[in-house]
Parts: C-alpha cells; sequence; structure tokens
C-alpha cells in the first residue's frame, strides 16, 4: 500500500489534512497498476538493501568527556537482538526497510509496549502500514496516528521515515509515482519474453505450396498437406516432397536482442538500481566492482542506518547523553591482506591490542595476546624504558672503563 493525500477536509476553526494510505492507484489505473512489491527487479534491490541493513548491530552509547562509550544494559540488549516479541533485529529491521520502500510509502510505524508493572518498554510492535491514516493539524503543527479506527499519539509510535514530504514533512513519501512507468516497462518486457519462452512467435519451418493448388482451396485440404508432408511420427527421417508444389525453408527465430528487449531492459535496470542507490551488478547488470559496493554501504547503507538510529534515539531515549547508532563496518568487502596490513599498523602503534586484531580476521583470542607491543622489536609497552638505546649518559663496558653514549 502506498500513501497518497486522496481526502482533505478542511474546518475553519481547527484545519485538518487526512493523508490516507489506501492503495488508490487501482481506482486511477484499472487493472494495468503494478506496485513495486510486484517487481521482481524492485524486489532484488529493496531485499539487498534489507538485507544489509539488517545485519548492521544498533549499539547504545554514552557520550563522555574522553569520548563515546557503549553502554550494555536491558535496553541495549533489548534494540539489538529482540525489540519485538517473535522478532530479531534482523527481521525487525527487514520489515522496517521493506515498510519504507514498498508498503508503507517512505514510513515505517512500530507501537510503543509497557508491560504493566515493567520499568521501562517492553517491545517495539510493527503495525501493518495498509491500515495507517494520517491526521495532520496544520495550526497545531502536530501529527496523529489513526490505526484500525483507534488514534495514537506520536508519543505513542517510533515513526521512521524517509524522503520527507514537501507539503506534510512529518511523514516521507516512496517511490512508486517516480517509478511507475520504469515498473510498467518491466512488467510488459516480463510478458513480451514470456510469450517468447512459449514459443509463440518462434516458428522454425515455413512451407511454400503452389498457389494454383486445388488442394488450398479449403481449410481440409490444406490440413491434408500438413499431415501428409509434415506430421509424421518418423521425424528424424527427411522428406520427399514434389519439387514444383512444395518449397520448405528452415527459418531461424526471433531472439530477444532482435527486437531490443534486452537493452530496453538492462536501460531500465540499471535506473531502477541508481533510484535506489545499489550497485547495477547486484540486480545481474554490468560487472562488480568492489569499490562501487563499498561506497553503495557508505551511503544508502549507512544512511538509512542512521535513519533508524536516530528516529530510535528521538522516540525512545530521555537521557540526553544516550545515543544510538549502527555500526557499518563489518559489511564493506575487505581483502585479507587489507585487514591484516590495518591491524599491523595499529597494532605497531598500541592503538589495538592483538586479540581484537585476531578478532578482524575471524580467529579466536589468545591469552598470551593480551598484553600491548609496539615498536620493531614488538616488546611489550609496560617495556619500553628497559631498551638500552633509549639510556642516555656514560655505561661502563665489562672491562671496567666507561664510554661516552652516542649523541
Amino acid at each position: 500500500m502506498f500513501g497518497f493525500r486522496s481526502k482533505k477536509t478542511q474546518e475553519r476553526a481547527n484545519p485538518v489534512s487526512i493523508v490516507s494510505t489506501n492503495n488508490w492507484q487501482d481506482l486511477l489505473t484499472g487493472n494495468t497498476y503494478v506496485s513495486l512489491a510486484d517487481n521482481p527487479e524492485v524486489i532484488a534491490a529493496v531485499n539487498t538493501i534489507a538485507e544489509l541493513v539488517s545485519n548492521m548491530s544498533i549499539n547504545l552509547l554514552e557520550n563522555t568527556d574522553k569520548g563515546d562509550k557503549r553502554v550494555l544494559n536491558a535496553l541495549s540488549q533489548l534494540i539489538d537482538v529482540q525489540p519485538a516479541k517473535g522478532m530479531t533485529r534482523k527481521s525487525w529491521i527487514s520489515k522496517i526497510v521493506r515498510d519504507l520502500y514498498l508498503y508503507g510509502d517512505g514510513n515505517s510505524i512500530c507501537q510503543i509496549i509497557v508491560e504493566p508493572g515493567a520499568d521501562y518498554l517492553s517491545e517495539l510492535r510493527p503495525m501493518d502500514m495498509s491500515q495507517i491514516t494520517y491526521v495532520f493539524e496544520e495550526n497545531k503543527n502536530k501529527l496523529t496516528v489513526r490505526y484500525k479506527n483507534k488514534e495514537y499519539k506520536t508519543d505513542q509510535l517510533v515513526h521512521f521515515m524517509i524522503n520527507p514530504d514537501p507539503v506534510y514533512p512529518l511523514i516521507g513519501t516512496g517511490y512508486q509515482s517516480i517509478l511507475k512507468t520504469l515498473v510498467d516497462n518491466l512488467a510488459q518486457a516480463n510478458r513480451t519474453k514470456a510469450q517468447f519462452f512459449r514459443g509463440k512467435y518462434m516458428p522454425t519451418i515455413i512451407i511454400k505450396v503452389d498457389a494454383d493448388s486445388e488442394e488450398l482451396a479449403s481449410p481440409e485440404g490444406r490440413e491434408k498437406i500438413k499431415q501428409k508432408y509434415i506430421d509424421s511420427d518418423k521425424s528424424m527421417e527427411p522428406w520427399v516432397i514434389p519439387s514444383d508444389m512444395l518449397e520448405v525453408q528452415n527459418v531461424k527465430p526471433l531472439t530477444l536482442k532482435d527486437i531490443a528487449i534486452n537493452e530496453s531492459v538492462e536501460l531500465d535496470k540499471k535506473t531502477v538500481a541508481a533510484m535506489f542507490g545499489v550497485p547495477p551488478a547486484l540486480l545481474g547488470v554490468g560487472n562488480f566492482s568492489q569499490a562501487e559496493y563499498n561506497n553503495f554501504v557508505n551511503t544508502r547503507i549507512a544512511g538509512l542506518g542512521q535513519v533508524i538510529a536516530q528516529t530510535l534515539t528521538r522516540d525512545v531515549l530521555f537521557k540526553p547523553e544516550w545515543f544510538f547508532r549502527c555500526n557499518p563496518r563489518s559489511l564493506y568487502q575487505y581483502n585479507i591482506k587489507d585487514l591484516v596490513a590495518a591491524g599491523a599498523e595499529m597494532v605497531d602503534r598500541t592503538a589495538m591490542g592483538r586479540n581484537e586484531w585476531r578478532g578482524w580476521v575471524g580467529l579466536e583470542p589468545r591469552d598470551d595476546m593480551e598484553e600491548l607491543i609496539t615498536l620493531e622489536n614488538y616488546i611489550p609497552s609496560s617495556k619500553l624504558g628497559a631498551q638500552d638505546k633509549l639510556k642516555g649518559g656514560d655505561e661502563t663496558d665489562e672491562n671496567g672503563e666507561t664510554d661516552s653514549a652516542d649523541p
């Protein structure tokens, strides 16, 4: 379902705009309407985004004088492990992403549930976006959500959104109107391709018959010729036909390339990929590029993670020093050599422990790797001052003579 300002009522005392999420496109276009959720290319793009965003952990952090530190408590565990009953973080975020792009027209809403006797929220229960209607009071700049004939205030909900509406900035907008033509073109291309696969437009034999033949004058005569010269159980045997009556030609069937279906579909796929910010290779167009994929994670995925994290911070947290953050680092395409090289640089400068380094490459921690090491001979950082080359002044050799240290 997709949002649309299908009905507006104005009252002089208190102007109110009702924004409905009913599926209005069917009324305007009839049976020709194809939703984004019914298009394979759009589904592939949204599934890719949902898969990556849902793989990011959601961390609760506290801003301190020494930097941001992670907070581990019941709230952080609720959000990062099981934000809603029966749903893991991955399935919960996947639902949100699909609502934003497919079913909620740029919006996804969860209800804040606090069970009796609980000190804090118990779950963030996702709502069915097809049952949502927005009631916007323009004079008060206030939004109320109507769900299944019951109204909810914004402080009872967590409202995720993308692409703020230019008229009603408290709600988001999706891609249905923008991608409608492309989705229709791709649907038509798929129907044409299906007809080709069924062989409807792919004749392999053409038979030329003498026009003066009396047998062609009636359907029974034409059928008789077909049965006589074409229909045969011995299909592998050569035909023997009169040379002055019939001429048989083998015709190469048309392909999708001949009618430019492939080029048109490829262009439409690239446009869909560009609209969603997904690398075209993930939709089956072009070659995979590691740099392009990492840029996709750094922009589209990390940006959507920011939307989710900032919305949770705004609607769930009350302590000003706390905030949520999604970490996209694990989503980047890394080469094992790059991880080892980057880890070595940080370990040499004591910015990272060796067990953290081992965790980067998927190895278990070891007790003998806990101590920090540095410099070219990799001695423990606590014994840096014991190096002879760092000592100054006179030194006594084994014969009792003193030598001045090199300047």
